[in-house]
C-alpha cells in the first residue's frame, strides 16, 4: 500500500538506533571485557600464609554452545556454552608451576534478539537504575540555618559522609558509625599538620563561620599516629585501639582491595568538583588527599553560599543504569570471592605435592551464583511474549527495583515522578499503573548507555541559527549548560532556522531564545518517547494519563489470525517489527529460489543457496502463538536487509497488532454504556479478531518407593469412550480434539498393598488374578478448558535427555484453541480507548450509512469528553479519507496531520469535512436524529479474555478446614459472600435466603449432603444444621481452656 506522509519532515534528522542494542553491547562487553576485569581482580591468590602457593588465572575461553537457540528452545535445555579458564599454579620456594585449563561453568548465552534461553523458556535481565557512585552534596535545616554536607559512594568499599554541626564543625562518618572530626581524617591521608590544613584551606574557609578552626578545636588528635587511634576507637569501639592495628585496618579499608569508586564514580566525582576528566579511566579508583579537600572546601563553599542547593538525588546526571553485563559481573563478583576462600583452604588442607589447579578449583560454587542469578534475580525475569512490541518494551524496560535498588513500599513520590532530566532519555509516559508506576519505566527512543552507563540522547548541533549535519549526543549533566530548541520549529532547506525568536530549554527550563543562541535542536518528535508511545498517532491530542494507558495496552494486544498493519501510522512500526527479531531478514542481496511454510531458499549473486528456516507455531510464553509466514514469491529478487517473512504481529514488515474497522460514535440503547462496545457479526464471521492460542500441559512419571509409575492405555475403572483417543502409551494422539476432564495422558500409579479378606483371597485361589493395586494418576485436562492436540514431547532418561533425580519420563502436551471474537472480551484502540464487548449484532441489525455499508463497531460518545482521548476522532477521520484513497497515513507524534489537512483529505475522500454524517438504524430503517461521526479506527483485542475468566459452580471442592467452598477459577471455586454481601441482604431483611447462604450452600456438611437429596428426590429441604465454621470455633475456644458446651 502507497504511504502518505502527514508531517513537517519526511524523516527525523537520524534514523532509530538498534532498539536492543542496549542489551547486546552489554554482553557483548561482560564476555569480551567485564570477564577478564573479574579474574584479573581475583589474581593471584595466595593462600592463607602468603609463603607457599600462589595460584594465577591467565585467560579464560566461552566455547561455542552445544545447541542452536531453536534445539534449545525445543528440547528444554539451555542455550549455553562452556567457560574455561587457565590457571597456573606456582610452588613459591621452588618457582615449580603447573598450569591446567579448567572447566569454570556453562555460560548462559544472549540470543541474537537479546534474550536468554534457561530450561527452555525465553528470560530478559532488565537493566537496573540507580544511583550513580560519585560524590553528592546533601542539606540538613537545623534551627533555620542551611547546613550542607557530602556523601561518597563507592562501588566498593565504605560510604563516607561528611556533615556540618549547628557549632560550625565539620565531621565525618564511616559507615554510619560514630562521627569523627574531618581534620582527623584528613591528617590520615596526608595532611598530618594542623598548620597543612588550615593553609590547604585558607582561601576557601573565609566566610562569617571559621569551619576548620572550629573543626580543629573538635579534634583531639594533634598529630597522625593519634587521628588514626581516635577514628579507629570510632569505627571499632571496644576494641584494642594501638597505632599498629589502627594503621593495619584503615590502611586496608581504603587500600585498591578493598575500595573502589569504579570508572564511572571517578568520572561522576571530577565531573562535579571541576577537576579533570582527561583519562578518567586511567585515574587512580581510590580516595586521595585532594579528592577530600576538594570535598569538603565544596561543603565550606556551600555553607558560606545563602542561595545553595543541594545535588538533586533524582536528576538523571546522578543516577546511572546497570545492564546485564554489570549485573552478571557484580553476580559473579560473590562466586570469586567463595572460590577464593576455597582454594585458601584446600592450600593449606591438601597434601602438597599433589596440588593442581585442577584440584583446587571447586567450579561449582562459581556456576552456583550464576545459575541462582538467572532463576531467582528479581531483575532476571519471564519474559512478556503477548506481541513482538511486548518483547522489545520488556527488553528496554529500566527497574529501580531489584537487589540495592529501592523497593516499593519505601520509595516516595520524588523518585517516581517525571524529572526534567527524563528528556530524551526515559519515557514520561510508559510506565505501569500499579504498585511499580515511576520505579518501572522505559527507555526513550533515541536513548543510548555510553561507556560509564549513563544515559544519553542525540542532538544536531546549530551554529549562528543554521543546523549543521553533526550529531552529538549528551548526557544529563552536559545538556543543562546549553540551550536546546525541540524539533518541530520551522528551518528551510539548507537548514537555517526561520524565525528569529523560538522555544527552548535554556539551562532546562522552558525559554523564547534568539535563534542565534540555539547551541542544539532535537533530532526527532518522538525524541522523548519510547517506541509503544511513539506507536499512538496524534498522541499530542490526547491526555497523558490515557496516553499512558494506551502504550501499556498495545503490548497486551493478542496477534490475530489475518494481521492487520494501520491505516494511520506513525512511521515507527517497521523499526519496531525489524528491531524485534521475530521477522526474518535477507543477509545478502540474491533471488528466491525455494518458498514453503518451513523456509525460505535465496540464491546469492556466487550461486550459493541460504535457506532461511521459519518458526511454525511455536507457543510463546503467554501462550500466543510465534508463527512466521513468507512474503515474498519464488523468482522475486532480494536485496540485503530486505525482510523475507513475516511473523504473528507483523504485515509486510510493519507491526500489526489489531485491525482496522469502521466505527460510529453513538449510544445505542444503552449497550455501550460505561464503556461497552456493541460489535457487528460480520468481524466474528470473517475472522477479524479470531487469534491462535496454545497452551502446554505437563507430566512426570515418577520411580515411587512402590515402584515405577507407568503410561499406560490400561487405566482401571475408566470407560471407553474417555480411552479412544489415547495410543498404546497412553499419551492422546495429534490432532485430537479434547475438553475438561479428557485424558491426555493415562497413567497409573502403585498403591501399597491392602489385607484381603478371607473371601477375597478364597477368589484368588480359585481364579489366580491379583488385584490390580493401582490408582489412575492421570493427566487430565484442566477445568474449563478445551482445545486440539497439535504437539507432544516424551523426554526419558533412555534417550539421554537431563531430568530430575527420580523422574523416568516427562511428557508435554500442546493444545491449541482458536478463540473468535465474544461477548465480554476487552477491545482497546491507542488511545486508551478501551471497552468490554457487551452485544454481539447481526450485521443487518447495526447502523448503516446511506449507500448501505454497515459500521463494524459502536463506541459511547461519552467516553470522549472527560477522558480528553481527542487524538482517537482525528484517526477516524482521517483513518477513513485514507481507506477511501487507498494509502496508508504516516503521522509521527508530535508532528502528525493537522485538523486543516484532515478536513482537505475527507474533502478528497467526498466525505464532509466534520466527518459527520447521517446514520440509519439497522432495525428500524429510520435514520438518526442526529449525525454521527462515522470513520475508521484501529482496534486491538488484548489478552484479558472471556473464556479465561468465565466460571461457573454447582457442586464442587470444599476446603478441608473450614468445610466452605474453595475461591477461585484455577480451584473450581465458588463466589465469596462477603461480610458487606451479608449486610445487603440484612438491610432487606431475607432471612431465609441468608440463612441458606451461610448453612447449606457453605459449610453445613449434613444440611448440604440433606439438600442435595431431597432436590434429587423432589423432597422439601429440611431446615439447616449448624456450620462447620461454628464448630472450627468451639475446637478453638477449647483450645484456649475455655469449655463451651452447646445446650
Amino acid at each position: 500500500m502507497q504511504k502518505k506522509y502527514f508531517s513537517k519532515y519526511k524523516e527525523p534528522f537520524i534514523a532509530l538506533p538498534n532498539l536492543v542494542e542496549m542489551q547486546l553491547n552489554s554482553f557483548s562487553w561482560f564476555l569480551k571485557e567485564g570477564l577478564k576485569e573479574l579474574f584479573q581482580e581475583f589474581s593471584p591468590i595466595n593462600d592463607y600464609a602468603g609463603k607457599e602457593f600462589f595460584l594465577e588465572f591467565l585467560d579464560y575461553i566461552v566455547e561455542e554452545p552445544k545447541y542452536d537457540e531453536y534445539y534449545a528452545k525445543a528440547n528444554n535445555l539451555s542455550y549455553e556454552a562452556p567457560l574455561k579458564i587457565r590457571v597456573r599454579l606456582t610452588k613459591k620456594d621452588t618457582k615449580e608451576t603447573k598450569e591446567q585449563e579448567v572447566f569454570l561453568a556453562d555460560m548462559p548465552l544472549m540470543t541474537t534478539h537479546g534474550t536468554f534461553i534457561v530450561n527452555g523458556v525465553e528470560r530478559v535481565v532488565v537493566s537496573q537504575l540507580a544511583r550513580s557512585f560519585g560524590v553528592y552534596f546533601t542539606m540538613n535545616v537545623v534551627r533555620g540555618r542551611k547546613l550542607f554536607g557530602a556523601k561518597i559512594i563507592p562501588n566498593r568499599g565504605a560510604w563516607i559522609e561528611i556533615e556540618t554541626d549547628i557549632d560550625n564543625a565539620i565531621y565525618v562518618r564511616i559507615d554510619r558509625k560514630r562521627k569523627i572530626p574531618v581534620t582527623a581524617f584528613l591528617r590520615i591521608f596526608g595532611l598530618k599538620d594542623s598548620k597543612d590544613i588550615e593553609k590547604t584551606f585558607a582561601k576557601t574557609d573565609n566566610g562569617e563561620f571559621n569551619y576548620i578552626k572550629k573543626t580543629l578545636e573538635k579534634d583531639e588528635s594533634l598529630n597522625i599516629d593519634e587521628a588514626y587511634v581516635e577514628i579507629y576507637k570510632r569505627i571499632r569501639p571496644g576494641e584494642m585501639a594501638t597505632v599498629e592495628n589502627a594503621k593495619e585496618i584503615l590502611g586496608d579499608m581504603f587500600s585498591s582491595s578493598r575500595y573502589d569508586l569504579s570508572a564511572v564514580g571517578r568520572y561522576k566525582f571530577n565531573q562535579r568538583l571541576g577537576l579533570s576528566l582527561d583519562s578518567v579511566k586511567k585515574a587512580p579508583k581510590i580516595l586521595s588527599a585532594e579528592d577530600l579537600t576538594a570535598v569538603v572546601s565544596e561543603v565550606i563553599n556551600l555553607n558560606n553560599n545563602p542561595e545553595a542547593q543541594p545535588d538533586d538525588i533524582d536528576h538523571l546526571g546522578n543516577r546511572r543504569i546497570r545492564a546485564v553485563g554489570e549485573l552478571l559481573q557484580n553476580q559473579l563478583r560473590v562466586g570469586m570471592a567463595r572460590m577464593r576462600r576455597n582454594i585458601q583452604d584446600r592450600m593449606s588442607t591438601l597434601d602438597p605435592d599433589i596440588l593442581t589447579p585442577f584440584n583446587l578449583i571447586n567450579s561449582r560454587l562459581f556456576s552456583a551464583v550464576l545459575k541462582k542469578f538467572f532463576t531467582t534475580s528479581q531483575l532476571s525475569q519471564f519474559m512478556n511474549q503477548k506481541n513482538i512490541l511486548d518483547e522489545l518494551e520488556h527488553l528496554r524496560r529500566l527497574s529501580a527495583l531489584g537487589p540495592g535498588g529501592l523497593t516499593k513500599e519505601r520509595a516516595g513520590f520524588e523518585v517516581r515522578d517525571v524529572h526534567i532530566s527524563h528528556y530524551g532519555r526515559i519515557c514520561p509516559i510508559e510506565t505501569p499503573e500499579g504498585p511499580t508506576i515511576g520505579l518501572v519505566v522505559h527507555l526513550a527512543s533515541y536513548a543510548r548507555l555510553n561507556e560509564f552507563g549513563i544515559l544519553e540522547t542525540p542532538y544536531r548541533r546549530v551554529k549562528n541559527g543554521v543546523i549543521t549535519q553533526e550529531t552529538v549526543y549528551l548526557d544529563a549533566s552536559e545538556e543543562s549548560k546549553y540551550n536546546i530548541a525541540h524539533s518541530n520549529i520551522l528551518f528551510d532547506k539548507e537548514g537555517r532556522i526561520v524565525d528569529e525568536e523560538v522555544e527552548a530549554r535554556a539551562h532546562g527550563q522552558p525559554h523564547i531564545v534568539s535563534k542565534n543562541k540555539i547551541d542544539f535542536i532535537d533530532v526527532a518528535p518522538q525524541q522523548a518517547f519510547s517506541i509503544a508511545t511513539s506507536l499512538i498517532p496524534f498522541l499530542e491530542h490526547d491526555d497523558a494519563n490515557r496516553a499512558l494507558m494506551g502504550s501499556n495496552m498495545q503490548r497486551q494486544a493478542v496477534p490475530c489470525l489475518r494481521s492487520e498493519a494501520p491505516l494511520v501510522a506513525t512511521g515507527a512500526e517497521g523499526r519496531a517489527a525489524r528491531d524485534s527479531g521475530r521477522v526474518v531478514v535477507a543477509e545478502e542481496e540474491g533471488k528466491v529460489v525455494g518458498v514453503d511454510a518451513a523456509s525460505v531458499k535465496i540464491k546469492n549473486k556466487s550461486g550459493k543457496e541460504k535457506i532461511y528456516p521459519l518458526v511454525n507455531f511455536l507457543r510463546s510464553n503467554d501462550f500466543t502463538v510465534l508463527h512466521q509466514r513468507p512474503i515474498i514469491d519464488i523468482g522475486s529478487d532480494i536485496s540485503k536487509g530486505q525482510i523475507i517473512a513475516d511473523n504473528s504481529s507483523s504485515e509486510n514488515g510493519q507491526l500489526a497488532l489489531g485491525q482496522n474497522v469502521t466505527v460510529a460514535f453513538l449510544s445505542w440503547s444503552g449497550a455501550n454504556f460505561e464503556d461497552a462496545i456493541v460489535l457487528s457479526r460480520r468481524l466474528v464471521e470473517d475472522d477479524k479478531f479470531t487469534s491462535v492460542h496454545i497452551e502446554e500441559f505437563s507430566m512426570d512419571v515418577r520411580d515411587t518407593k512402590l515402584g515405577p509409575e507407568i503410561t499406560t492405555y490400561d487405566i482401571p475403572n475408566v470407560g471407553e469412550e474417555k480411552l479412544k483417543n489415547l495410543d498404546e502409551e497412553g499419551i492422546v494422539r495429534i490432532g485430537a480434539e479434547v475438553r475438561a476432564g479428557d485424558i491426555l495422558v493415562g497413567k497409573i500409579s502403585p498403591k501399597g498393598e491392602t489385607e484381603l479378606t478371607p473371601e477375597e483371597r478364597l477368589l484368588r485361589a480359585f481364579f489366580g488374578e491379583k488385584a490390580r493395586d493401582v490408582k489412575d494418576t492421570s493427566l487430565r485436562m484442566e477445568h474449563g478448558k478445551q482445545g486440539r492436540i497439535v504437539g507432544i514431547k516424551v523426554f526419558s532418561r533412555d534417550k539421554g535427555h537431563k531430568l530430575e533425580v527420580g523422574v523416568i519420563k516427562q511428557i508435554h502436551i500442546e493444545v491449541v484453541q482458536i478463540r473468535k471474537i465474544s461477548v465480554g472480551d476487552k477491545l482497546s484502540g491507542r488511545h486508551g480507548n478501551k471497552g468490554v464487548i457487551s452485544r454481539i449484532l447481526p450485521t443487518e441489525d447495526m447502523p448503516y450509512l446511506e449507500d448501505g455499508t454497515p459500521v463494524d463497531i459502536i463506541l459511547n460518545p461519552l467516553g470522549i469528553a472527560s477522558r480528553m482521548n481527542i487524538g482517537q476522532i482525528l484517526e477516524t477521520h482521517l483513518g477513513f479519507a485514507a481507506y477511501k484513497l487507498g494509502y496508508q497515513a504516516i503521522c509521527p507524534s508530535l508532528n502528525g496531520a493537522t485538523d486543516e489537512e484532515i478536513k482537505d483529505e475527507m474533502r478528497r475522500a467526498g466525505w464532509p469535512a466534520d466527518g459527520k454524517v447521517l446514520l440509519y438504524d439497522g432495525r428500524t430503517g429510520e435514520a438518526f436524529q442526529q449525525k454521527v461521526t462515522v470513520g475508521s479506527i484501529y482496534m486491538m483485542k488484548l489478552s484479558h479474555m472471556v473464556e479465561d475468566k468465565i466460571h461457573m459452580r454447582s457442586v464442587g471442592p470444599y476446603s478441608l478446614i473450614t468445610q466452605q467452598p474453595l475461591g477461585g477459577k484455577a480451584q473450581g471455586g465458588g463466589q465469596r459472600f462477603g461480610e458487606m454481601e451479608v449486610w445487603a441482604l440484612e438491610g432487606y431483611g431475607a432471612a431465609y435466603t441468608l440463612q441458606e447462604m451461610l448453612t447449606i450452600k457453605s459449610d453445613d456438611m449434613l444440611g448440604r449432603t440433606g439438600a442435595y437429596e431431597a432436590i434429587v428426590r423432589g423432597e422439601k429441604i429440611k431446615p439447616p444444621h449448624l456450620p462447620a465454621s461454628f464448630h472450627v470455633l468451639l475446637y478453638e475456644l477449647r483450645g484456649l481452656c475455655l469449655d463451651v458446651d452447646l445446650e
